[in-house]
């Protein structure tokens, strides 16, 4: 399966090879920007964008209320997980 997480661009590491810094649930990760970068506009117009992250590669923009719904939906599911987890810890079948 394959995830994208969302992220917020925060600056400019290396404009020539597209890298910038996202952050990623207040994680602060280097990411290619390629796949966003559009022709003709400077890179630092994203910085502050909210990007969708898979493997090191922001592959497209978001608006920041589908970013914040995908965060609360990954924390939904992350409790869950928990969830699980201490359930199976215990034996117990579901």
């Amino acid at each position: 399966m394959c995830l994208g997480i969302p992220g917020q661009i925060s600056t400019i590491t290396n404009a020539a090879c597209y890298l910038a810094k996202v952050n990623i649930g207040g994680v602060l990760r280097e990411v290619n920007i390629t796949c966003i970068a559009e022709e003709g506009t400077e890179l630092q117009d994203l910085v502050g964008a909210w990007v969708l992250v898979h493997v090191g590669f922001a592959l497209s923009r978001i608006d920041e209320d589908e970013a914040q719904r995908t965060l609360q939906i990954l924390a939904e599911l992350g409790e869950l997980q928990v969830e699980l987890d201490a359930i199976q810890a215990l034996g117990v079948s579901a």
